[in-house]
């Protein structure tokens, strides 16, 4: 089977990358992992992985920036976009010209605590479950088709870090896994099926 081709976009230390190149995946090929800090720890898996690698810094305006991204993913040709930790809020267009392959994954069950400072927020609202989704990247933040959730507990004696680190480490089995699934051909956005079976609408 012909090999998916994917870019992975980071911001910081890129553990949800790195769990994504240990996956070893038959049908994945990571083409590019493109930062838009010249710091992101992940830039050095990629790179002890012999992984091309590119940093996009010193814009002026999110326009240029998004401009640039989008030139720089498009001449690796990938059929998945993979944000992996990407920190940078992305403009409709740049969603819409590769929407259905691109994705993201988030620390939260989605719908709840979108966007930033979720396991904080998780422990304000004292809720008993906490986890992560993979989910299509659409114009409305935190908010496109879900394609897999990890659910953990939530401990009273949980801060942060703790809460943090186990649903981190369910980060690091779902994201690998839905990518999977995609270069199986297994799910598509719009509505979302796994199997032929309607997962989401």
């Amino acid at each position: 089977m012909k090999k998916l081709p994917i870019v992975v976009l980071i911001s910081g230390r890129g553990s949800n990358l790195k769990a994504i190149i240990d996956a070893k995946d038959p049908l994945v090929d990571i083409c590019a992992v493109i930062s838009n800090k010249s710091q992101a720890g992940g830039l050095l898996y990629a790179k002890q992985a012999n992984i091309k690698t590119e940093v996009l810094d010193n814009f002026k305006t999110r326009a240029e920036f998004d401009k640039a991204l989008q030139i720089c993913i498009d001449k690796y040709q990938p059929k998945l976009v993979v944000l992996a930790g990407f920190m940078r809020i992305l403009s409709p267009e740049f969603v819409n010209h590769y929407q259905g392959y691109i994705i993201n994954i988030h620390p939260s069950l989605l719908p709840a605590f979108k966007g930033l400072h979720t396991h904080k927020r998780a422990l304000e609202s004292k809720v008993d479950k906490h986890g992560a989704s993979v989910h299509f990247v659409t114009e409305e933040l935190d908010a496109g088709p879900i394609i897999i959730q990890a659910q953990v507990p939530v401990f009273p004696e949980d801060n942060e870090e703790t809460l943090e680190a186990r649903v981190l480490n369910e980060e690091h089995r779902i994201y690998p896994q839905a990518i999977h699934w995609f270069a199986e051909g297994r799910f598509k956005l719009n509505e979302v099926f796994l199997d032929n079976q309607l997962i989401e609408a």
